[in-house]
């Protein structure tokens, strides 16, 4: 999944929002969205039209069913959490909520095991019916129901119930106190559907539901007409709860071509007004943009990691059904001593220096965990497997009785180290598969270079996506809440291993199963203390590091980055967020 994160300055506030479960009372005030009585700043409808370039495509509209950022931010025009995540890591009212619930106002149960959300009153769907604490509740049962296999479902882990205390008011239950109270409901991973619109899409009929393609919503924007891979059409809500937005009558949400084509087309031509995630080599990025008189480019660190998953399962064809299943063992990956040779011949460095700029669009990293910074594992910088050295990666497989043939190629049993690496189309990632190829194969591996369009990769449906993963290693971004429990769990707990019973839609690609690194994330869903969680989500971190269960390469820049016409405002993007969370807001 490519996420897209901007601003620095976000750790200590989101130190502040783990920590609301320590105290009483939050120590990170939650954000008040604009009154829609305020004065308005444009009018409803005047802008015409805005366009807006993915270089990957949306597939599906419904976020729940979704693997992909350009799903969830096609969504985000339409469909809508309770809350948003602001760019400090504090929950924004600029959701369905009325306010943000705490302590102090009697929203979160002292012992931290239920949270009341008031409603807004009056809101309507886009077809004109009422919004009430009904839908909130069918939501929940929609995505926390198992048979369903939504792939938001992580964050129904400890839920009890959510009910409706009256139709202005939904309660979230517990089964125990929970230290990260603002689970589920919060942002990307929470839009809230149609309880009309979806009730026959529940349990396993969710994964056949044609409403994904068209959700009904309470956004500013709804669906006109939506081109799988291609193209998504909005027009303005006009049931839209703040009479004087959005400001634009229509949006063009375009996917396809590449990165580079996109950044050309908002700094040089000015064809678009916002061109998402230009991953594109530093060299020619920064002149690009440094040279624009039509366009700005937003960049800042956020917690976006670029990294190689390593396949856990085997995805030899001939296992038929049983291909990629979490209950098979890759051939050689199974071994540690092969992950420890591949990690310590990767050369990450090389990578940021060539292709991101040594900090301009990302920095070399061993940690998936990179923010909150106190959560941001030292212990990994003096790991062998975090140190480029080609000798040692030659010896830890010699040692293991990996031997190389005339080939050039190691075998033992009978079985070559021969490994297809797989990534989106993109020239940053082609250019990185050739730079960590060429070093790979100096000690031994044959590596088989394979690259998917990301329209296809990034879906739980293509034998060829992230999501099967039926190469041995891949390579793509990802990045999570300001509570790390959910993404660290999603991204490798046991329960999460994605597979055929799931509709391959859950997060855990790798298939990749430790019983201590499940206590950790267990550990972290009860503990209170700061401290003790920040030092947990380490402990989490340096398992994946030190098992090569995943290959951190580069801390990238938040969006990696983004170009945003200079006549468009109200662009205020979350590192945490959708990057279309607060697209009501936006004008020219």
């Amino acid at each position: 999944m490519e996420s897209s994160y901007l601003h620095r300055g976000f750790a200590l506030a989101v130190t502040a929002t783990i920590a609301l479960a320590a105290c009483t009372q939050p120590g990170t005030s939650p954000s008040a969205a604009p009154s829609g009585s305020a004065a308005p700043v444009a009018q409803r409808g005047a802008g015409g039209e805005l366009k807006i370039l993915y270089w990957q495509a949306p597939t599906i509209l419904n976020p729940h069913q979704a693997t992909g950022t350009k799903d969830n931010d096609a969504s985000r025009l339409v469909l809508e959490p309770l809350a948003s995540w602001d760019k400090n890591g504090a929950p924004l009212a600029n959701g369905l909520a009325s306010e943000i619930p705490t302590v102090a106002n009697g929203g979160v149960a002292k012992d931290f095991t239920s949270v009341t959300w008031k409603l807004r009153t009056g809101v309507k769907w886009s077809d004109g019916t009422p919004f009430t604490a009904d839908d909130v509740v069918a939501s929940y049962t929609y995505q926390c129901d198992e048979a369903a296999a939504t792939s938001t479902f992580d964050v129904c882990t400890g839920v009890k119930s959510v009910t409706a205390k009256d139709p202005n008011t939904a309660v979230v239950t517990y089964s125990a106190s929970q230290p990260f109270y603002y689970q589920w409901g919060v942002g990307f991973n929470s839009p809230i559907l149609q309880k009309a619109q979806y009730a026959n899409c529940l349990g396993a009929k969710a994964k056949d539901c044609p409403a994904d393609l068209k959700p009904i919503g309470t956004g500013p924007y709804k669906v006109n007409t939506f081109k799988p891979g291609d193209t998504v059409l909005y027009d303005l809500n006009e049931n839209f709860r703040d009479p004087n937005k959005p400001f634009f009558k229509t949006v063009t949400f375009k996917g396809g071509g590449d990165a580079a084509s996109a950044a050309r087309a908002v700094f040089q031509t000015g064809d678009i007004d916002y061109g998402w995630n230009l991953q594109v080599e530093a060299s020619v990025l920064k002149p690009m943009a440094a040279n624009s008189t039509l366009a700005r480019l937003l960049t800042a660190y956020g917690s976006s990691v670029e990294r190689l998953l390593v396949n856990f399962s085997n995805p030899d064809p001939s296992l038929g059904d049983k291909r990629g299943e979490p209950d098979t063992k890759h051939p050689f990956f199974s071994d540690i001593h092969v992950r420890r040779a591949l990690a310590m011949a990767t050369n990450r460095s090389a990578v940021a220096a060539q292709l991101y700029g040594d900090g301009l669009a990302g920095k070399a990293t061993c940690n998936l965990l990179t923010a909150p910074e106190p959560m941001n594992s030292k212990n990994t910088d003096s790991l062998d497997v975090c140190k480029f050295d080609l000798n040692a990666a030659n010896k830890e497989l010699d040692d293991a009785g990996w031997a190389k043939g005339s080939d050039g190629i190691r075998a033992k049993g009978g079985v070559k180290l021969k490994i297809v690496y797989q990534t989106t189309v993109n020239s940053v990632r082609q250019s990185t598969q050739a730079i960590l190829k060429a070093d790979w194969e100096k000690v031994g591996f044959s590596v088989e270079l394979k690259s998917v369009p990301a329209a296809t990769f990034f879906t739980n449906t293509s034998p060829d996506g992230a999501n099967h993963f039926w190469a041995d290693v891949e390579m793509f971004t990802n990045s999570g809440d300001p509570d790390p429990t959910s993404y660290l769990s999603s991204t490798a707990s046991c329960k999460q291993a994605t597979g055929k019973a799931n509709n391959w839609n859950f997060g855990n690609y790798m298939r990749y199963c430790n019983a201590d690194y499940d206590k950790i994330i267990d550990q972290l869903r009860t503990e209170t203390d700061t401290a003790k969680r920040n030092q947990l989500a380490i402990q989490a971190n340096d398992i994946l590091t030190k098992d090569v269960a995943v290959i951190p390469l580069i801390t990238r820049v938040a969006p990696t980055p983004d170009g945003v016409s200079k006549a468009l405002k109200g662009v205020d993007p979350s590192p945490w967020d959708s990057a279309m969370y607060n697209i009501a807001d936006w004008s020219k």
